[in-house]
């Protein structure tokens, strides 16, 4: 996979990003989002597929990304497909600062030292040309001005974006409340992002300790394109462990 482009959860990132105050939105779900996100992009790398709630490797070839195929042989090891559900619930150690550190590395942000009371030392992150994130940004918002179905790429961070509740973030107030819906809407336009997201609100509403009952017959169900989503949980996820930084990195 080259650099020509950005994965999925470099943009899903970016979107969380503040760019006045350098911290991310929904920091918890957003680890969440981020593990998600490396599925999605590797199955638009062939990698990896979707049967039914779990995810087989196809291909176990590298793509190039360390980050990525990290996950990769992760997965590979496994033997068997895994749940998404499981896959994403489990504990991601440092995810959200591995690609913080990356996308500084790129010269897309860069880091702000700071302390917390007085004491505690914080980092934050500014982006170097927000640019890039208004690009991301003015995917989604053609996808959801022109209802015109979108690529694979901008509907499975459509799905992340509103899994993860950044649907406040980026639509606020009673007046983004249509784009906030449109926004939950465009899950439905690719079935492997519909699966990751749902599998995102799963974890955050303590369904992934829970058995699952046996998917429909015609599996439409399974991928997640046919239910409607459900609106993403707004406390802590039930899978809380994702990993400490050395450094504290503002929420």
């Amino acid at each position: 996979m080259g650099r020509s482009r950005r994965t999925l959860p470099e943009e899903l990132l970016l979107l969380a990003l503040d760019p006045a105050t350098g911290t991310t939105a929904q920091p918890q779900s957003l680890d969440l989002g981020l593990a998600g996100a490396q599925l999605v992009e590797l199955a638009l790398a062939g990698r990896i597929a979707p049967d039914g709630d779990r995810i087989a490797v196809v291909v176990p070839r590298p793509t190039g990304d360390p980050t990525l195929d990290c996950a990769l042989e992760l997965l590979r090891r496994r033997g068997a497909p895994v749940r998404a559900v499981h896959w994403i619930g489990g504990p991601r150690l440092g995810l959200r600062q591995t690609y913080l550190s990356h996308l500084e590395r790129c010269g897309m942000v860069h880091a702000v030292a700071g302390q917390m009371c007085g004491v505690l030392p914080t980092t934050r992150y500014q982006a170097t040309d927000n640019d890039i994130s208004r690009e991301i940004r003015a995917r989604l918002d053609s996808a959801i001005r022109t209802g015109v179905p979108p690529d694979p790429r901008t509907a499975a961070l459509a799905a992340l974006a509103h899994a993860v509740g950044l649907g406040k973030h980026l639509y606020p107030g009673n007046e983004g409340r249509s784009s906030r819906s449109r926004l939950r809407d465009l899950i439905r336009h690719d079935p492997m992002g519909g699966l990751v997201a749902h599998a995102v609100m799963d974890v955050q509403n303590g369904v992934a300790a829970q058995p699952r009952r046996s998917p429909a017959p015609s599996g439409r169900q399974a991928v997640g394109g046919a239910r409607p989503a459900p609106e993403p949980a707004r406390g802590v996820p039930m899978q809380p462990r994702h990993g400490t930084m050395a450094r504290a990195v503002a929420h």
